[in-house]
């Protein structure tokens, strides 16, 4: 088979790209985070808390807050932890992630979710709710590095 040169280099391109995509994600590292968020509203809610992230063995504080609209009713306390991902340095957490969903909290409730900042970072988290809180809405949450 006879291929153009044109055609050849294009490849070559391709081949070349996804060797460097695939080589700066193996770059990427992962650590450890804890979230407390502090949860209420009628229709837009708000939110605010503190948090942990443990990466190479260092801990960095964490300051967290967010807005919710939709419906939302209650007030609640998240206790959250998991796995960041995708990060190469510790501020690589810090950054706006969005989320649509929806639950409910009747005195304590489980909460699973994963959600993804604009650095490509990847929190995947699972916890406790404690309170009364029912949601289906449209929320963000900036996590910044105190």
């Amino acid at each position: 088979m006879r291929y153009s040169s044109g055609f050849r280099a294009a490849l070559v391109a391709l081949v070349a790209l996804t060797c460097l995509g695939a080589s700066s994600a193996a770059r990427a590292d992962s650590g450890t985070i804890w979230i407390s968020e502090l949860k209420g509203g009628f229709f837009i809610g708000a939110s605010g808390g503190s948090g942990l992230l443990i990466f190479h063995g260092r801990r960095y504080p964490l300051s967290i807050g967010g807005l919710s609209a939709g419906l939302v009713f209650g007030a609640s306390k998240t206790r959250l932890h998991g796995q960041v991902s995708n990060i190469r340095q510790p501020s690589d957490v810090a950054g706006v992630y969005g989320a649509a969903g929806g639950g409910a909290a009747l005195a304590v409730g489980a909460r699973a979710i994963v959600l993804r900042n604009e650095k490509g970072a990847v929190l995947r988290l699972s916890g406790r709710e404690v309170g009364l809180m029912a949601n289906a809405d449209l929320s963000g949450m900036a996590i910044s590095l105190r």
